[in-house]
């Protein structure tokens, strides 16, 4: 006979949203874009970049408008940052992934060296698959809020975006996007948060693997991440590591409170 603590460790595991708390908790995003512009005179003195390019990916039902506050900061740091060049994210099929490997491509030739992706919910997910088509192109991938497991139970968003895209996308029926939850072949890094609205932290942890790989949690909104200043923090330090010589994350003394321990068991 199971035990209770088992019961309770195997529930725990089981894949479903975030609560309604939580859900409805997400108006709290507005005050972390005002704590982005309150500290955006500090997130400018945060390390600079090597110039490379950085790709950034906006989340389900959003556009290039909702990643222009951390483009800006990107480029004020010393990187080429982009938005990507599909309108708004809501139809996931053949021709976006073409789209997305075009002007990747693009990137990549243009500048003569590889591109970090950043992308915000969905448009983590979408990164990731595009980095295990594309590693030699790719130098990391960081995901804000990903729901990076192969369960849409995950996400509060799932009815949504069956609705719009089908039980089986495009590329799922093409036989790709199999084993989301499977770290593409360059570094990669998870930020999530257990306080999320929309994607169950659960749904965004980054399972061990044999590249280079991480979890940063930090105190946000799903709708925040974006803009919440400890994750500027975090994607200024990654970004800012020498292509090849990438190391965990270690915030410093005065940054620790911002980036909780508590594990993903």
């Amino acid at each position: 006979m199971a035990t209770l603590a088992a019961v309770e460790e195997e529930f725990d595991h089981i894949a479903r949203p975030p609560s309604r708390f939580w859900a409805l908790a997400e108006g709290r995003a507005m005050f972390e874009l005002g704590a982005f512009y309150l500290t955006r005179p500090f997130l400018s003195q945060l390390p600079k970049g090597d110039g490379h390019t950085v790709k950034v990916l906006p989340g389900f039902m959003a556009t290039n408008n909702s990643t222009a506050p951390m483009r800006r900061l990107l480029q004020d740091l010393g990187y080429d940052a982009h938005g990507w060049d599909s309108g708004r994210n809501v139809r996931v099929d053949n021709a976006l992934i073409e789209r997305l490997e075009a002007q990747l491509q693009r990137l990549n030739d243009d500048s003569g060296q590889k591109v970090s992706l950043v992308g915000w919910s969905l448009g983590g997910v979408l990164a990731r698959e595009l980095a295990k088509l594309h590693p030699d192109r790719v130098r990391l991938v960081i995901s804000l809020g990903s729901p990076i497991s192969d369960d849409r139970g995950h996400t509060n968003a799932r009815r949504l975006f069956e609705l719009l895209n089908g039980r089986e996308p495009e590329p799922l029926r093409d036989g790709r996007f199999q084993g989301l939850d499977e770290a593409p072949p360059v570094p990669t890094t998870s930020i999530l948060t257990k306080t999320d609205g929309v994607v169950h932290w659960r749904g965004s942890v980054q399972k061990p693997t044999r590249t280079p790989s991480e979890n940063i949690e930090v105190y946000a909104s799903h709708l925040g991440l974006g803009v919440n200043p400890s994750v500027m923090i975090a994607i200024a330090d990654r970004l800012a590591q020498p292509e090849g010589d990438w190391v965990p994350f270690e915030p410093s003394l005065a940054q620790q409170w911002m980036f909780p321990h508590t594990g993903f068991n």
